[in-house]
């Protein structure tokens, strides 16, 4: 079982990476994390996956006053969503037409929503960025308004640094909700059942 979770973890990750590479490379809009990892790589330097690493390590160190523990799946969600996205920025090819386009948007939306059903089945750990969610929510808020808030205000900072906003932001926000709900429990790794203790055999 441990070996399937961490291939399905590591596999989900990379997976992520690569939807990440699929939306900024569509040049449609980023989802609304990317805009702000784009905006910050723009306006200060470092690659956008350099961005996913800091922004993920300081999230995660948000954790601490909400109580959450991170687990391997969190602490890995970190160093390799933003290595993944940064390998397939560099190898994919630009997508010139603009059928090609659409089809790398539409490609990075469906892998993102498969690689979340990936990484949170494997249950070695939410990712950063869900777990502030999650934990924000255990506090007596809505998971609904902690997620918008969350999400417009770095929409909103990364638009103002640069990064890309369009109809493809639009386009992710409301289909990763719907593609997670199909994913995460078609992924999830259930526990093997106890086996029943030995009967006793009579004398």
């Amino acid at each position: 079982m441990w070996i399937r979770r961490l291939v399905q973890l590591y596999g989900g990750l990379a997976l992520y990476g690569l939807g990440i590479a699929l939306q900024v490379a569509s040049g449609l809009g980023n989802d609304p994390w990317d805009v702000f990892h784009q905006g910050l790589a723009l306006r200060f330097g470092l690659s956008i996956g350099a961005w996913i690493i800091i922004a993920g390590a300081v999230v995660m160190l948000l954790w601490i006053p909400l109580r959450q523990r991170p687990g391997l799946g969190t602490v890995s969600n970190v160093i390799f969503v933003g290595l993944f996205a940064d390998l397939f920025l560099a190898v994919l090819p630009d997508p010139e037409p603009t059928a090609a386009r659409w089809a790398y948007l539409i490609a990075a939306i469906l892998v993102g929503g498969f690689a979340t059903g990936c990484y949170i089945g494997a249950g070695l750990g939410p990712g950063p960025r869900d777990g502030l969610m999650t934990g924000l929510a255990a506090r007596g808020h809505s998971i609904r308004v902690v997620r918008t808030g969350i999400e417009v205000t770095v929409v909103t900072a990364g638009w103002l640094l640069g990064g890309t906003v369009g109809i493809g932001t639009l386009l992710y926000a409301v289909t990763i909700g719907p593609l997670a709900h199909v994913f995460i429990p078609a992924l999830e790794i259930k526990p093997l059942p106890a086996s029943p203790p030995p009967r006793a055999s009579g004398t």
